[in-house]
């Protein structure tokens, strides 16, 4: 197997002479997970390793048995994580140069929702032999979409009802939650949903690993498991849905819930023996990848609204008022930061696109030219449509080639490209692509100042920083300074910050974000020229975004059950729509 690649600062530059504390930050991402080692006292990270998932998406088939998946699944395997355990956190470790006994916690995020069901005692049941072949027994991953139509039950019920909690998601609860994929576990695969004694986010899962109990935290229950005001969704309201789905979370969710940053145990001597780190060392609660990163940014005041961009965008925000936000991932009671209302925001796919054009619609030109160059075709395609007057390629996007999560929380619709002619050109299609995810973006920074949050700066982490062309062209459509994370492990900083809290290094989060995180301030500041010209796209950009998003026009939802139907090998034409709005 592929080891873990490795950075690291050489270890005479690590004083040993001044007793000094450190933490390991790890992040489990989609593709891979990385670990960080992070002195204490100033967040100087000393060495990194990434290991990248054996398996990664399972999308197609199983891996151990080739059972074909069907469409708008994504799957993973639980050993993946388990290795980045094994393998990169020593990797880290004898990076650093750092004395394991100086190592005093070590805390951990996760993409989400990415959910699992498992026996009692915290095993997987994906890794029971007689469920190997059930593709309902492994984790689903964020990016799997195939419980819309529960997640349109839901909403459609919760609506009915007058379920309170809904506003508090923006009015729709999304299908890539808890939820929506636990009842479509027990609508498919009743037997498996029989077996499952938990149901339990992958954050979660791992601190299970590692400290050898079952936790649960505050971020990922109030964001991806509907509790809100200390309760779940009523029993009646899950037994209204599916009358064997009343007990969905007494039997399988319900747990006590530990704040951000406490301590969730000490690490056992089997995960010890992965990790090389001591025995009964500080192991933070569990975590979410975006949400971890505010502190890692500095972004924890109000009104600084931090972007994750990678394969996805997650935007998330703290704000000391609780507000109704239309199309919001959730608003939290100390979701982020103990004491602020914490909202989430996001985009379904961001990186991811500009990957598929770049893969699937360039043509191999552009590649061998960028190889002759020395630079990826991204950068290539990016410096080329930095080149053009706003507006110049003729062209506006759709950015929901992976449905669209914010603000109309809808996973069944698609990407859109118009204007296109005999003259466009490969970095025309480009541009117009990274500027729809900015567009994406300034929707959910309207929807929050229409209700009355207001966002005074955006703050950048995630892979995509490095774009320049990408960062300006978010400045000018946003009309906002972008700051910019100062780590290219922010989600991993976070955790280790979050690590130093539980170990007692810090008395709370913010005090160790104002020593450990990292930001550069408004290094980007938008254009006015060019933030007039980006007007008028983005108005074009919004009449499309309501016309085929909010129901004029359900084209998007009638092609996607056509291509369902056609690769299950039925009818296209008895296809209908019946999506819930």
């Amino acid at each position: 197997m592929k080891g873990p690649s490795v950075s690291a600062i050489p270890p005479q530059y690590v004083n040993a002479n001044t007793p000094e504390r450190y933490v390991v930050g790890v992040d489990f991402g989609t593709l891979s997970g990385r670990a960080v080692v992070v002195r204490v006292s100033d967040g100087a990270e000393l060495g990194s390793a990434v290991h990248p998932y054996a398996n990664a998406v399972i999308d197609t088939v199983l891996p151990a048995s080739g059972v074909p998946l069907p469409p708008d699944w994504a799957l993973q395997d639980p050993d993946d994580y388990r290795e980045v355990l094994r393998r990169a956190v020593p990797a880290a470790l004898r990076a650093s140069g750092v004395a394991p006994g100086d190592v005093v916690g070590i805390g951990t995020d996760f993409t989400a929702c990415t959910v699992l069901p498992t026996s009692r005692d915290g095993v997987p049941l994906c890794e029971l032999p007689d469920l190997r072949d059930r593709p309902h027994a492994y984790p689903k991953l964020w990016k799997h979409h195939a419980a819309q139509p529960h997640a349109d039950r839901i909403n459609a019920l919760a609506r009915e009802r007058g379920e309170t909690w809904l506003a508090r998601y923006g009015g729709r609860i999304s299908a890539e939650w808890q939820f929506a994929k636990g009842l479509q576990l027990l609508e498919e695969d009743p037997a498996t949903y029989a077996r499952a004694d938990r149901w339990i986010e992958a954050a979660d899962w791992i601190i299970w690993e590692l400290c050898g109990a079952e936790t649960r935290n505050v971020c990922t229950a109030g964001y991806k498991g509907i509790h809100q005001d200390d309760r779940y969704p009523s029993r009646d309201f899950l037994a209204a849905l599916n009358p064997d789905f009343g007990g969905f979370v007494s039997d399988k969710i319900e747990h006590p819930l530990l704040p951000l940053g406490s301590r969730a145990g000490g690490l056992t001597a089997e995960a010890a023996g992965w990790t090389g780190l001591p025995v009964g060392i500080a192991v933070g609660v569990g975590n979410v990848d975006a949400h971890v990163t505010a502190p890692a940014a500095r972004a924890i005041d109000p009104g600084q609204l931090l972007a994750v961009m990678g394969t996805s965008t997650c935007h998330v925000m703290n704000s000391d008022q609780l507000a109704e936000v239309p199309g919001m991932c959730g608003v939290v009671r100390d979701g982020i930061t103990t004491g602020y209302w914490g909202y989430e925001a996001g985009q379904s796919g961001v990186g991811d696109i500009f990957g598929w054009y770049v893969e699937h619609g360039v043509p191999p030109e552009y590649h061998e030219r960028a190889r002759t160059a020395g630079v990826s075709v991204h950068d290539l395609l990016s410096r080329e449509a930095a080149e053009q007057p706003v507006g110049a390629h003729g062209l506006v996007a759709l950015d929901w080639h992976n449905g669209n999560r914010s603000v109309l929380v809808d996973h069944h619709l698609s990407g859109l490209l118009l204007g296109m002619t005999l003259h466009t050109r490969p970095p025309d299609v480009y541009r117009a692509l990274l500027e729809a995810t900015a567009f994406g973006t300034r929707v959910i920074i309207d929807a929050f100042e229409d209700a009355g949050v207001p966002v005074s700066e955006l703050v950048v982490a995630g892979g995509l920083l490095g774009n320049p062309v990408l960062m300006q062209i978010y400045a000018d459509v946003t009309r906002r300074p972008l700051s910019l994370i100062d780590s290219v492990q922010g989600p991993a900083l976070g955790s280790a910050i979050h690590a130093a809290v539980a170990a007692g290094a810090y008395p709370d989060v913010p005090a160790a974000a104002a020593a450990m995180g990292k930001v550069r301030r408004a290094v980007y500041r938008p254009d006015p020229g060019r933030a007039d010209a980006y007007d008028a796209l983005y108005a074009e950009y919004r009449t499309l975004h309501d016309y085929f998003g909010r129901g004029t026009n359900d084209v998007m939802h009638r092609l996607r059950m056509i291509r369902n139907a056609a690769r299950s090998g039925h009818s296209p034409a008895a296809t209908t729509v019946g999506v819930a709005r």
